[in-house]
């Protein structure tokens, strides 16, 4: 499992400070990719980001299909970013 950041994100950047794994990132360009990005591939689910962010817009993959119904595309698109999206900075 992974953590997922959604659509609340105002792209704070504390979570990125706390990852161990350096597995997020910020979406570039920001028109395209507005807020930051979890790599689900190297994401170790500590869950070190989760309370960093200001807006509570950091869940595990498990529970924001649950709770947040709605915000469950971000799951796909954080997978996405790093797929066939920018990725991680050059």
């Amino acid at each position: 499992m992974t953590h997922v950041i959604f659509d609340l994100c105002i792209r704070d950047g504390a979570c990125a400070e706390v990852c161990p794994v350096e597995c997020i990132v910020p979406g570039e360009p920001e028109e395209e990719w507005p807020w930051f990005y979890i790599d689900p591939d190297t994401c170790i689910d500590c869950g070190a980001c989760v309370p960093e962010c200001p807006v509570d817009a950091i869940r595990p993959e498990e529970d924001l299909k649950i709770e947040f119904p709605q915000y469950v595309a971000a799951i796909e698109l954080n997978a996405e970013y790093f797929r066939s999206g920018p990725g991680y900075p050059k």
